[in-house]
C-alpha cells in the first residue's frame, strides 16, 4: 500500500476494470489530501490564469495583466502563464515544506496534474527560474529544477541573477522600475526558440515578466510559463 506523501495516510487504489487494463500513473496524494487543493476553474485570465470575475477585468485579461500589457516596458513579453491551484493556506503550508524545509519528495505530488497541462502546450525549450546563491545554499535545491525533473522534461539553464531582491513585498509602482535580475546566458542556444518556464508560485508576474524579457530580447520568439499556484 502506498501512502500519501502530505498526511502519510496509506492509500487503497479503487479496483476499476480501467486499473485492470490501463495501469494508470500512481498519485502521491490521497483523495483527502486532494480535495483541500482549490483548482483554478471557470474563466480565466488568458495571460496569468486568475479567475475571472465582472469586477477586476477588461475583456479577457484581469486588471493587473491589462496594466502590465499596457506599460511600455513589460508588454508583450510574457505570453501566457498556466497556474494549476490558488494558493489557499494548505497549499502554502505544502509549498513551505516543499521550498523551505527541503521535503524535496512533496513535488511527487504535483506531477501528474502538471503533466495533464503540459499535453496541450508547445515549447521548444525548458528552463527553471533561477535562485541566488544564497537561497540554493539555504534550500539546497531549486524547486522549478525539481519539478522540471520529476516530469522527465530535460531543462537548459538561461539565466543568471544579477541580484536577489524580494519583489513580492514591493509596491506596483516599485515592481515596475526595478532593474533587471537576470542576465542570459547561452543566447545562441535561444534563436527564434519558444521558452517554457518552470517555476512554483505566480505572486506578482515580476520575476516572470523579468525573466520573459531577458530571453525574449535575447531572442526567443515566445516565452510562457507554468506553475503549481498563483
Amino acid at each position: 500500500m502506498s501512502r500519501c506523501l502530505v498526511c502519510d495516510e496509506g492509500m487503497k487504489e479503487a479496483l476499476t476494470w480501467r486499473s485492470l487494463l490501463v495501469r494508470a500513473e500512481a498519485k502521491a496524494i490521497c483523495e483527502r489530501c486532494e480535495g483541500k487543493l482549490n483548482r483554478i476553474t471557470g474563466e480565466t485570465c488568458k495571460m496569468c490564469s486568475r479567475e475571472l470575475d465582472g469586477n477586476y477585468s477588461t475583456g479577457d485579461l484581469c486588471l493587473d495583466c491589462s496594466r502590465w500589457e499596457r506599460d511600455r516596458e513589460w508588454g508583450g513579453y510574457l505570453s501566457k502563464n498556466i497556474s494549476l491551484f490558488h494558493y489557499n493556506e494548505y497549499l502554502k503550508d505544502i509549498i513551505a515544506k516543499y521550498k523551505y524545509r527541503g521535503d524535496y519528495a512533496l513535488a511527487e505530488v504535483f506531477v501528474p496534474f502538471m503533466k495533464d497541462r503540459l499535453k496541450d502546450m508547445v515549447f521548444d525549450l525548458v528552463t527553471a527560474i533561477p535562485l541566488s546563491d544564497e537561497r540554493l545554499r539555504e534550500r539546497g535545491f531549486n524547486q522549478g529544477q525539481a519539478l522540471a525533473d520529476l516530469l522527465g522534461l530535460q531543462t537548459v539553464e538561461t539565466l543568471t541573477r544579477i541580484h536577489s531582491e524580494k519583489q513580492s513585498k514591493k509596491s506596483r509602482q516599485d515592481r515596475l522600475s526595478l532593474p533587471q535580475v537576470f542576465r542570459v546566458i547561452h543566447p545562441n542556444l535561444l534563436e527564434h526558440k519558444s521558452i517554457l518556464i518552470i517555476d512554483d508560485i505566480y505572486t506578482t508576474g515580476t520575476t516572470l515578466r523579468q525573466a520573459a524579457k531577458s530571453l525574449k530580447t535575447a531572442g526567443a520568439k515566445e516565452v510562457s510559463s507554468i506553475t503549481l499556484a498563483r
